[in-house]
């Protein structure tokens, strides 16, 4: 059987003909999402369907689904337009070689890298990259562990005409609530959530934005304000203070306050009632 290069990844994955009406055989990266989500009806609903008792759902009507089918090879374009790299392996079907329940439908892998690339369309209103990241992180990492990829790319067009870019990195919590899943689907056990959330990408600091409509930022904002100067006293008050600890004083009090020396040699401060 033949196997794809991964660039950097740990195992060779075997390239297979999946039957689209038979999803029942395995977990997909679209089904990561719901095992590590919140909603017990879609989870028992996916249960069922893998068990083959009710028929999978289709898309076909789904119009935001059908957005996402037909701008992937512009997303793939955009995004190596963007930055340099170039993505091969577009649409590969895999299976992880030990874990033969786990495969995937691959957008494509960053040939320089070997990390997961994933096409995604999102509509503009009350777009963030957070939400986004939150959104797809489950079937990314669900994808990265069929590959034995470290990390992964998350291309995204918008509705609005806008083009993000998210890396994310592998995290192994994945694989223990596909794992419970799984046995559930054997077992015939009804699943239940699984309360593992999925690890949070360290996004980029690129936004400048604006905050006058928090209440939460106007409180604390003031409230740093009117404190700043006593805080920069405060800040003094230690530095010179410490300057006058005899360097062979374990402790030192008086005027309320005591410094205590550690055995580091770093000195901590209490207040202590004035004797």
């Amino acid at each position: 059987m033949a196997t794809i290069p991964t660039e950097g990844a740990e195992a060779p994955c075997s390239i297979i003909t999946f039957n689209p009406s038979d999803r029942r055989a395995f977990i997909g990266g679209s089904d990561a999402r719901i095992i590590m989500g919140h909603d017990q009806d879609d989870l028992t609903r996916l249960w069922r369907e893998k068990r083959g008792e009710i028929a999978p759902q289709d898309f076909a009507q789904n119009l935001i689904v059908q957005l996402g089918s037909v701008t992937e090879d512009l997303n793939r374009t955009w995004y190596q337009r963007a930055s340099g790299a170039t993505v091969t392996d577009i649409q590969k079907r895999v299976r992880h070689p030990v874990h033969r329940w786990m495969a995937a439908t691959l957008d494509g892998i960053v040939a320089e890298t070997g990390a997961v690339f994933e096409a995604k369309f999102m509509l503009p209103w009350a777009f963030s990259e957070e939400a986004a990241a939150d959104k797809h992180m489950a079937q990314l990492q669900h994808n990265m562990w069929v590959i034995a990829a470290r990390s992964a790319v998350l291309s995204i067009i918008t509705g609005g005409g806008k083009w993000v870019e998210i890396k994310v990195h592998a995290d192994p919590l994945l694989l223990t609530a596909e794992k419970k899943f799984w046995r559930c689907v054997q077992s015939g056990e009804a699943p239940q959530l699984f309360g593992i959330e999925p690890p949070r990408p360290r996004l980029a600091a690129i936004r400048v934005v604006d905050m006058s409509g928090s209440n939460a930022w106007a409180e604390f904002a003031v409230l740093y304000r009117k404190t700043r100067s006593a805080a920069l006293e405060h800040e003094r008050a230690k530095t010179e203070l410490k300057a006058l600890v005899p360097e062979d004083a374990k402790e030192a009090r008086g005027h309320g306050l005591r410094a205590k020396r550690s055995k580091a040699g770093a000195i901590s401060f209490d207040v202590i009632d004035a004797a």
